[in-house]
């Protein structure tokens, strides 16, 4: 499927033109996160990767919103799996839409799923731009007339062709700065744009290594980051949360490159928990820290407009399904924190790697 995506503007597109979807694992291949089959959604169950390739099978909004809240999938999984939701509704109704009445039963009903599925994933923006640009091709279908259904579907697989082009040109960018024979620190799940560029960079001939701190409680990075990098035949340490300071005193760190679930206009990066203690460690070591975009999210100018999610304590408790502790201790669980710019080398966008200073003056991230 990946090889036959959609671009918005017509032409060869630029994920086509890199190949990326014979370098892309298993993971990150679009059908692999989330799809739309006839009265379900699947969804890639990465909290059983990479000991197995299963799905969870969603019939309706609020399964899908339940799958999302409880870290089914995460990363770009969660938008993916809400736009494939709402054809849930948009094909169920092909047959009895015709009415104006229905259709604007439609409508409503696609705007309470939106919002739903917003408010799985507060943090985050993106699925709430996405879905908007969705509910928008299905509100202008109805007013043209058109197939409801049919303009959703297209809109979805256009969406993730420019999408997946955008990966592949920040992708790009990223790879140009990467050096041969460079220790890379991430964080979490870097998605398909980092992961990219270690593919490019390993296209180019160079010898990498990547250190992936496993990422409690969810254990992200020993999951899908380190199963990932070493199916494309990267060399990979996995690392405790605690070790990356250690590695980068011992010179065998030479970049911290991660992703980020937002960014602000003024340059804030808002990523998984434990990114800005390492991006402190990376500054007093002299190493760049490069942190990739999805895009630009206007609403969200200054650190102030930011929402961090605080995700429930028992889940600190427990570790792959073990208990860690009594419990009765308490806990906390911010599921995201913030790194300030000036501890941001540059931020990788589809236009190049651009200042934290500078991101007010690029229209698109």
């Amino acid at each position: 499927m990946g090889s036959e995506k959609l671009n918005s503007s017509g032409r060869l597109s630029p994920a086509k033109q890199e190949g990326i979807y014979q370098l892309l694992p298993f993971i990150l291949n679009p059908d692999n996160i989330a799809r739309f089959e006839p009265g379900k959604v699947l969804i890639g169950d990465r909290r059983q990767y990479p000991f197995q390739q299963s799905f969870v099978t969603c019939e309706t909004i609020d399964e899908v919103a339940s799958a999302i809240s409880n870290m089914v999938t995460q990363g770009s999984g969660p938008w993916l799996a809400a736009v494939n939701a709402l054809r849930l509704l948009t094909n169920k109704g092909k047959a009895g839409i015709s009415s104006k009445n229905s259709q604007q039963s439609l409508l409503d009903h696609l705007g309470q799923a939106r919002e739903v599925l917003v408010r799985t994933r507060p943090t985050n923006t993106a699925m709430k731009q996405r879905l908007d640009a969705i509910v928008l091709l299905a509100q202008e279908a109805v007013f043209n007339d058109d197939d409801v259904d049919l303009a959703v579907a297209r809109g979805i697989e256009i969406m993730l062709g420019d999408i997946y082009d955008d990966y592949t040109l920040r992708a790009r960018a990223m790879a140009d700065q990467i050096e041969d024979g460079d220790g890379i620190l991430t964080n979490c799940f870097g998605e398909a744009g980092f992961i990219l560029s270690l593919a490019f960079a390993k296209r180019d001939g160079k010898d990498i290594t990547v250190f992936s701190p496993e990422t409690r409680p969810y254990f992200q990075g020993a999951k899908l980051t380190a199963p990932a990098i070493h199916e494309m035949g990267i060399k990979v340490n996995l690392v405790t949360d605690n070790m990356p300071a250690y590695f980068m005193a011992k010179q065998e760190i030479q970049k911290y490159v991660t992703a980020a679930d937002l960014i602000t206009v003024d340059g804030h990066v808002v990523n998984k928990i434990g990114t800005y203690q390492n991006a402190i460690a990376a500054r007093a070591h002299g190493i760049p820290f490069y942190a990739f975009a999805w895009g630009r999210d206007n609403s969200k100018k200054v650190r102030e407009d930011i929402v961090i999610e605080e995700r429930d304590p028992a889940e600190v408790r427990i570790a792959l399904g073990s208990a860690t502790t009594i419990d009765v201790i308490r806990a906390r669980y911010p599921a995201f924190d913030i790194t300030p710019p000036e501890y941001v080398t540059g931020i990788v966008t589809v236009k190049g790697i651009v200042s934290p200073s500078e991101l007010d003056d690029v229209p698109k991230w």
